[in-house]
């Protein structure tokens, strides 16, 4: 039986079910490569009271994990929501194809934290991914999803590359703004749901200044309702 559960937004983030299911699978996996955990590993070793395989994305993304499950009961650690990458979801499909019993294991992910910035959960429209640039390597076409997303005064939830720092994040950030002729405040989201939670809402150049720690994220607000602009305000960075 192949077992999908989700671990949380910090290291006591798994459900009590999703602990149980774990400690009674004869593997235990940890797919890593989505993004930059805030805990050691180790410390969520000491929650389920089992040791984790943590997997590369080529050994997630092909036949290893169904064919292992084929076999004996494992179980795949997915950090925040489950089903949040359609990676997951097609994993699920691969079992099913193969006649291999499944279950899903939710808890929380971003998309439920991100409502302690006082944005409302259902003005959000497509989320973005801001990938990681090199020299041949610059694409910009992630901010089209926010200019859709203006059209319908919705907020953007960009998710950033695993790898991709802070400071270099904000410029790339930065330069697709300016191409596209999108002018705006941004509000930085950095390890929501753990003791090192941080939420900062201001223009890039001040936002420069800050630390971040990973995993972040940024939201590019829409039109803020009078509730929204009354919460967010106590993020402002003056």
């Amino acid at each position: 039986m192949f077992y999908l559960i989700g671990i949380g937004l910090n290291e006591n983030g798994i459900s009590l079910e999703g602990k149980e299911i774990a400690a009674s699978c004869k593997k235990v996996y940890l797919e890593s490569f989505t993004v930059s955990f805030p805990y050691p590993l180790k410390d969520l070793e000491k929650v389920i009271g089992k040791k984790i395989i943590s997997l590369r994305r080529l050994e997630v993304e092909s036949k290893f994990l169904v064919n292992e499950a084929k076999k004996q009961d494992i179980a795949l650690l997915v950090y925040g929501n489950p089903l949040f990458a359609t990676t997951h979801i097609s994993l699920l499909e691969d079992c099913r194809h193969e006649k291999i019993a499944t279950k899903i294991v939710y808890a929380a992910g971003i998309f439920d934290a991100i409502a302690e910035t006082g944005l409302q959960l259902y003005k959000f429209g497509k989320i973005a991914s801001l990938p990681k640039w090199d020299k041949d390597f610059t694409p910009k076409s992630f901010l089209d999803y926010v200019l859709d997303n203006k059209k319908i005064n919705a907020h953007s939830l960009i998710l950033v590359d695993i790898g991709l720092e802070y400071k270099d994040a904000l410029i790339q950030l930065k330069e697709c703004c300016i191409e596209k002729n999108i002018t705006t405040e941004i509000i930085v989201c950095s390890r929501l749901g753990t003791e090192d939670s941080l939420i900062l809402f201001g223009t890039v150049e001040k936002l420069m200044k800050e630390k971040v720690k990973e995993p972040f994220c940024f939201i590019i607000p829409g039109t803020l309702h009078f509730l929204e602009e009354q919460v967010s305000k106590r993020y402002r960075i003056e």
